[in-house]
């Protein structure tokens, strides 16, 4: 099987990753549950954890690294936890449902929302952030890396504009987080939420949001947190604040082994990697009769996604084939991208996404590359 499905989830990680969700679920107590051994060892893995992504994203407090199970989560403690009715917030065109979703049912508790569109090869114009600002616009909620097309959003620029009219950024990492460098500092970044099973090649079920000092969230759960039990108000300090029930501990031990392989072999070169496979898969296939790219492939920087079409087929069905005659792993459809659909005109066929990982070869590519050019041929 050749998988090329990275941007649903790594299939392939590093090995010291099932091993240590293996040692902690055989020796993990619960995470500041008490002063045992089995549970002090849970805590040290979280606090271990936390550093690290501290480190990777350039997160100005380690406990400004809140847990939680996927970006979807974060996404939502952020946008329910920030934004109140009366407030105004601007999305974009390029947003996954995990994003789009809280903001329409926000809009239906009396907030304000506007998108700044997307073109035909799914980029927007950074001048149309400007014009959609009002008197009371809370945020700019966006992606960094479109999950369809690939595309990278400017999010320094996008935050210089954010905070020259008074308003929060707030940046989905979905598809960037451990593949294409953050540094929250640099990028001006109010709160980063991220998810642990994609580029960050952990486990899936760990997830979290990196939050700038004197960023004010309000918790979207309440209850247990190990400190403060007295207290009828969930504790305000973070990360507890925000972390309400017990973590998983169980992946955020293969979560710190993933970081620690990201941090020994560098963001950079991963992303260098990724980048080369695309490359050579876009290069080939972008000149095949019948074939249609999407996305702005014009861009130095942008993640390793190529999603296509072939002639008029439904993309389920060159997917299909793709698995079933060749054993090619990808993904069809929608993408949980509704609005980038719109812009592409592709809602009614779809698209087929291929996404690399640093742990693909070259010869998986070209095995891909065949596989297109025979599909095409076929009609």
């Amino acid at each position: 099987m050749i998988y090329l499905d990275n941007a649903a989830t790594t299939l392939h990680k590093p090995p010291e990753v099932a091993e240590a969700v293996k040692q902690a679920i055989l020796t993990a107590g619960n995470a500041a549950r008490g002063a045992h051994g089995v549970s002090l060892a849970a805590s040290r893995t979280v606090f271990e954890t936390r550093q690290k992504l501290a480190q990777l994203f350039s997160c100005p407090r380690e406990d400004h690294v809140v847990f939680t199970m996927n970006s979807t989560e974060a996404l939502n403690i952020a946008l329910y936890g920030i934004l109140s009715p009366g407030d105004h917030v601007i999305s974009t065109d390029l947003e996954h449902n995990s994003v789009l979703r809280p903001l329409y049912d926000l809009q239906t508790r009396g907030v304000f929302v506007d998108f700044v569109p997307a073109d035909r090869l799914g980029n927007v114009r950074y001048e149309d952030f400007e014009a959609l600002f009002r008197e009371n616009t809370k945020a700019i909620v966006c992606t960094h890396a479109s999950n369809l097309t690939g595309n990278v959003l400017d999010i320094a620029r996008i935050s210089e504009i954010a905070h020259a009219h008074g308003a929060l950024l707030i940046v989905d990492a979905s598809q960037s987080a451990g593949v294409i460098p953050i540094d929250m500092q640099k990028m001006d970044i109010d709160v980063l939420c991220f998810t642990g099973h994609k580029g960050l090649m952990g486990p899936q079920g760990t997830g979290g949001l990196c939050i700038c000092p004197g960023v004010e969230i309000r918790p979207l759960l309440r209850g247990g947190t190990g400190v403060h039990s007295y207290d009828k108000d969930q504790p305000q300090a973070y990360p507890t604040r925000l972390e309400a029930g017990t973590l998983n501990s169980h992946g955020l031990a293969g979560l710190d082994a993933a970081l620690d392989f990201l941090l020994a072999t560098g963001v950079e070169k991963i992303y260098a990697r990724e980048r080369l496979l695309m490359r050579r898969f876009y290069e080939a296939v972008r000149d095949i009769p019948g074939v249609m790219v999407y996305g702005d492939f014009s861009q130095d920087e942008r993640a390793a996604i190529v999603a296509l079409n072939i002639r008029d087929y439904d993309s389920s069905e060159v997917s299909d084939a793709l698995f079933t005659d060749y054993g090619i792993v990808t993904r069809p459809g929608a993408h949980c991208a509704p609005r980038m659909h719109e812009a592409l005109g592709t809602v009614k066929q779809g698209a087929v996404r291929f996404s690399f990982s640093y742990f693909n070869t070259e010869e998986e590519a070209d095995t891909a590359i065949c596989a297109v050019r025979e599909l095409s041929a076929e009609a």
